[in-house]
């Protein structure tokens, strides 16, 4: 694959007219790099280092792409998991002493959701397994949407613990046995996340527009469920545009989420599975990733002091993965120590969710390697994340 990547590279900078001195100043990247991948010596090249080449040839960045950009669960939290992947194909279950209703089954799921708002994979990972079984044997309408809500929220869980695979199996289920398009899009909303988290950026894309498209709504009438459910696939879109290097789509996309967001004027939970937010703050939030990873910093953290201090669902993913934005335009600014102070800021209220973050390794990598020396908190946040050395 690298050696496809490299000729793919090569010859897309032939096509421009671009020696390997003039793509690393239009891109940013290393000349070094640019020769060990054209080379084939580079096994993995990131989805963030492919994005700048892309900007340098004025291409997009799936013009690139020949593999998957995405970082897979650890020996630990494969381990953690294991039970919830056999029970999800129903295996190792013990059977349960009496039948399983909806009444029941939906109370048991409810009283998940104070451990799914705080990220408490162990306790969430144990506790499944038995649920997961209970729900299989519901079958009426209502039964296949506590089946449905149940598997949307384990395929998210399992996405945020890096086991992608599985996750987009069960997410595809969700979706496959809802019994109405509202919790389907719940569903595919997951599911984009899935495919963005591996850079799959063109299958996110298609899926994103194609509900998109399909579940468009008049504003006139429309609920605030179904203007959320549909921002958000926009700012799926956007998120996607950035990262293919693909500008314009991004505003235009960003563009239409706002326009939803104002119309509703708040935030809303569209989505109790989990904490699934949609509004003017979340927009903002979005905008101002979209902002890091085109390499305006200053524009995410002008961003960031405009918010609120109080917003629905603090703990949320998406509020959480903002505070990483915040770090990552700290890093790229110089800031380091404002960076580290935030990351610590997240591993106090999310200590089991900021390990499964490559994203926070790669902030804290990019810290260590400016600094001649590290402070005992770097080290501390170091090993709790599981940076590599």
């Amino acid at each position: 694959m690298s050696v496809d990547l490299g000729e793919r590279l090569r010859n897309v900078r032939k096509r421009r007219g671009l020696t390997q001195p003039e793509l690393a100043a239009a891109s940013g990247v290393s000349l070094s790099t640019i020769k060990k991948v054209e080379q084939g010596e580079r096994a993995n090249v990131r989805l963030e280092t492919l994005r700048k080449l892309a900007v340098g040839l004025r291409v997009r960045t799936s013009d690139l792409q020949v593999r998957r950009d995405a970082e897979h669960a650890d020996t630990e939290t494969e381990d953690l998991w294991a039970q919830v992947r056999r029970a999800l194909v129903g295996q190792d279950v013990a059977p349960a002493d009496e039948p399983a209703t909806n009444e029941g089954t939906q109370a048991a799921y409810e009283e998940l959701r104070p451990l799914i708002d705080a990220h408490r994979y162990r306790e969430i990972s144990a506790l499944l397994p038995a649920l997961l079984r209970d729900a299989e044997t519901l079958t009426d309408s209502e039964g296949r949407a506590i089946r449905s809500r149940l598997l949307s929220m384990t395929g998210w869980m399992l996405t945020q613990n890096r086991q992608f695979d599985t996750a987009a199996m069960t997410l595809d289920r969700a979706i496959d046995i809802a019994p109405e398009r509202g919790m389907a899009v719940a569903a595919v909303n997951a599911l984009i996340w899935t495919h963005i988290r591996q850079g799959n950026l063109r299958k996110a894309r298609t899926l994103a527009i194609r509900w998109a498209d399909d579940i468009e709504p008049r504003f006139s009438r429309a609920t605030a469920s179904q203007l959320a459910l549909w921002g958000r696939l926009w700012l799926y879109v956007a998120n996607i545009g950035v990262r293919d290097n693909n500008p314009g789509e991004t505003e235009d996309a960003l563009s239409l989420a706002r326009a939803a967001a104002d119309r509703i004027g708040h935030e809303v939970l569209y989505d109790p599975n989990p904490n699934r937010l949609f509004g003017p703050v979340t927009v903002a939030q979005i905008t101002g990733e979209c902002h890091i990873i085109a390499g305006k910093p200053d524009k995410t953290l002008s961003i960031a002091k405009s918010l609120p201090t109080n917003v629905l669902s603090p703990m949320a993913a998406g509020r959480l993965r903002h505070r990483l934005d915040v770090a990552n335009a700290h890093v790229q600014l110089g800031q380091h120590g404002e960076a580290v102070a935030v990351l610590q800021q997240v591993r106090s209220v999310a200590p089991e969710w900021l390990p499964q973050q490559r994203y926070a390794r790669d902030v804290l990598r990019r810290t260590i390697t400016q600094r001649r020396t590290l402070t005992d908190d770097m080290r501390e946040l170091a090993d709790a994340i599981k940076l590599e050395y």
